[in-house]
C-alpha cells in the first residue's frame, strides 16, 4: 500500500517517481555547468568536537596543476586514490581527517577537518595530523590561517578569564550568534603557531547549521585579510598622489600666465606626462582596489549573517572588525578616489589648454589668411599693371608692323598717305591686343 501525505487537500505519493526522459530542447552548452555552480562549494556538515584548520594561500596566478600535484602527493602518502585532474574544488576523506581544497581568483583555501572529542580546545589542531614537510611545500604564500574548534556548551557558561589561557592570555572578543544558539570566542590575534583561533560553544545548532557557521567564520577571516591587501599599496602610493596633485595645481596656476603658443605647448606636454603617470598608477592599482571593495562587501555580508547578540562587557565581531577594518578600507577608497579625481582634473586642464591652443592657432590662421589676402590683392594689382604694360608693348610692336607695311605699300604706289593709316591703326591695335589678353586670362582662370 502506498503512503500519502495531505498537502492542500491533495494526496501526494511518497514513493520515488521514475525518472522522466530528457526533453529534446535546445539547451545552452553551459546551462548544466552554470546550474550546478550553486552546488560546487557546499558547506561541511560538522558535529560537536570538530576541529577545523584553514590556510588561504595566494597562488599568484600560477596554474592549478601545481596545487593538484601537491594533492596527489598527499594522496600517495596515505594510499588514497587521487581525484580526476581539471577541477577547481576537491573534497577528500583521508580517514583521520578531511581535506577541502577550493581555488578562487586570487587565492586557494586548504581546509582540514578533524574529529576529536578528548583533548582540550587547541591542544591539537587538524594541521598536526599532516606531514610538516608537506605543509611547508604548499604552493603559494599564506595570507590567512585560522583554527576553528566546535565544542558543546558546558553546563556552567565559561567566562573570559577561564577561556583566556586557550588564547595565550590575549584579550577576548565574544558574542552569541544565530539567535543565541552558539557562543563565539576569539582574540583576533596571531598565536604562537602563526594562526588565529575561534572557539565555538554550541548550545543548540544542528550539524548543518554548525557547518554554515564554521564556513562563515573561515570566510570572514580570509576576506578581511584580502581587504587589507590593498592597504599597504594605498599607503605606498599616497605620497606620489599628493606630489602629482601639487604639480597639477602648479600647472593650473601657470595657465593664466601663458604668453604664447610655446608656453601652451610646454604646459600641454607636462599635463600629458602627468596624465600618463596617473593612468599607470590606475592600471597598477585598479584591480587591487576593486577587489578590496568586493571583499569588504563580503565581510559585511558575513557579519550580518552571524546575527550576533551582545554579551555585556565584551566586544562583538560587528563592533571589533568594522572599527579596525573600515578605516583601512576607507583609506583605500580615498586613494582610489584621489586617483580618479586627479585623472578628471587633468582631463579638464588638458581640455582648457587645448582650447587655448586652438584659439591661438585660429588667430594665427586668421592673420595668415589676412596676409595671404593682402598678398593676393598685391599680386592682382601687379598682374593688372603687367597686363597694361603688356598691352602697350604688344600694341607698340603691332603698330610698328603696320608702319612697315604702310611704308612698303607707299613705295609700291598702292598707298598715298601711310602716316594716316598708321595713326588710325593705333587705337585698333590697342583694342585688339587688350581683348586678346583679356580672353587669354579668362581662359587660364576658367
Amino acid at each position: 500500500m502506498t503512503d500519502y501525505e495531505p498537502l492542500d487537500n491533495i494526496a501526494i505519493p511518497l514513493a520515488t517517481a521514475s525518472p522522466l526522459p530528457r526533453l529534446a530542447l535546445p539547451f545552452h552548452a553551459e546551462r548544466e555547468k552554470l546550474f550546478n555552480e550553486l552546488h560546487t562549494r557546499p558547506f561541511p556538515v560538522l558535529e560537536q568536537g570538530a576541529r577545523l584548520s584553514q590556510l588561504a594561500l595566494l597562488h599568484g596566478g600560477r596554474p592549478a596543476t601545481e596545487e593538484y600535484r601537491h594533492i596527489e602527493a598527499l594522496c600517495a602518502r596515505y594510499a588514497i586514490v587521487p581525484p580526476a585532474a581539471g577541477a577547481f574544488v576537491y573534497y577528500l576523506d583521508f580517514g583521520g581527517f578531511e581535506l577541502r581544497w577550493e581555488r578562487h581568483t586570487e587565492f586557494s583555501t586548504w581546509t582540514f577537518i578533524h574529529r576529536a572529542d578528548g583533548p582540550a580546545p587547541f591542544a591539537h589542531t587538524a594541521l598536526s595530523l599532516l606531514p610538516p614537510e608537506w605543509l611547508a611545500a604548499l604552493p603559494g604564500e599564506v595570507i590567512s590561517g585560522l583554527h576553528v574548534e566546535i565544542h558543546a556548551m558546558p553546563a556552567e557558561a565559561p567566562t573570559a578569564n577561564t577561556l583566556r589561557p586557550l588564547f595565550e592570555g590575549q584579550r577576548l572578543i565574544s558574542s552569541w550568534v544565530i539567535d543565541r544558539k552558539a557562543r563565539l570566542w576569539t582574540a583576533y590575534r596571531l598565536h604562537s603557531d602563526g594562526m588565529g583561533r575561534v572557539l565555538v560553544l554550541n548550545a543548540g545548532l544542528n550539524p548543518c547549521q554548525l557547518g554554515r557557521l564554521a564556513r562563515r567564520l573561515l570566510e570572514l577571516e580570509t576576506y578581511r585579510m584580502m581587504v587589507l591587501l590593498a592597504f599597504p599599496l594605498a599607503r605606498a602610493i599616497a605620497p606620489s598622489i599628493a606630489e602629482m596633485d601639487h604639480e597639477l595645481a602648479g600647472i593650473n596656476e601657470r595657465i593664466n600666465a601663458i604668453r604664447g603658443l610655446d608656453d601652451e605647448r610646454r604646459l600641454l606636454d607636462q599635463l600629458s606626462a602627468l596624465a600618463a603617470r596617473i593612468e599607470h598608477l590606475r592600471s597598477d592599482t585598479n584591480f587591487r582596489f576593486s577587489a578590496a571593495r568586493a571583499y569588504y562587501e563580503l565581510v559585511q555580508a558575513r557579519l550580518v549573517n552571524l546575527r550576533e547578540s551582545e554579551e555585556p562587557g565584551l566586544q562583538t565581531f560587528n563592533e571589533f572588525l568594522p572599527r579596525r577594518l573600515t578605516p583601512a578600507y576607507r583609506t583605500c577608497e580615498a586613494v582610489a578616489g584621489q586617483l580618479d579625481s586627479l585623472s578628471k582634473r587633468i582631463d579638464r586642464a588638458s581640455d582648457l589648454l587645448r582650447a587655448r591652443v586652438d584659439l591661438t592657432l585660429e588667430a594665427q590662421n586668421q592673420d595668415l589668411l589676412q596676409s595671404m589676402n593682402q598678398r593676393g590683392q598685391l599680386q592682382l594689382q601687379l598682374q593688372q599693371a603687367v597686363e597694361g604694360l603688356s598691352v602697350v608693348a604688344i600694341s607698340y610692336y603691332l603698330v610698328g608692323l603696320v608702319k612697315y607695311m604702310a611704308g612698303s605699300l607707299e613705295d609700291m604706289g598702292w598707298l598715298q598717305h601711310p602716316a594716316l593709316v598708321v595713326g588710325l591703326s593705333v587705337p585698333i591695335c590697342i583694342v585688339l591686343v587688350w581683348r586678346g589678353v583679356h580672353r587669354l586670362r579668362r581662359g587660364l582662370m576658367g
